[in-house]
């Protein structure tokens, strides 16, 4: 979770606890309070929701770059192993028609 949702987060608790605390504490009938204290509650629950979705998307979008540049890397690199390897496979070649050369001109 990053910095700017954990803040929302706290401020979010922060706030249904200071209104759960006023509402408590506000001269009205229990049923009041009671209805007062679930619709707070309510509220806070949609806010966490929301909040939550939020960093879920977040989550999702960076996921989905990360993957998506782990592909790029792994591609790129793939294709620089390939031409090091035409590159080794020249060097041998030459290498071996050097020797055979060298052979050859042992063998006479």
């Amino acid at each position: 979770m990053s910095n700017n949702s954990k803040t929302i987060a706290a401020i979010l608790a922060g706030a249904a606890v200071g209104a759960a605390i006023g509402i408590l504490f506000a001269p009205d009938k229990g049923s009041k309070t009671r209805a007062k204290i679930k619709e707070g509650i309510d509220d806070a629950k949609h806010n966490l929701q929301d909040s939550f979705e939020a960093s879920s998307e977040v989550l999702r979008e960076k996921f989905t770059s990360a993957t998506q540049n782990l592909d790029g890397t792994l591609t790129d690199l793939l294709s620089n192993v390939s031409h090091k390897t035409e590159e080794v496979i020249t060097f041998l070649e030459t290498k071996l028609a050097d020797l055979k050369a060298q052979n050859a001109k042992l063998q006479k």
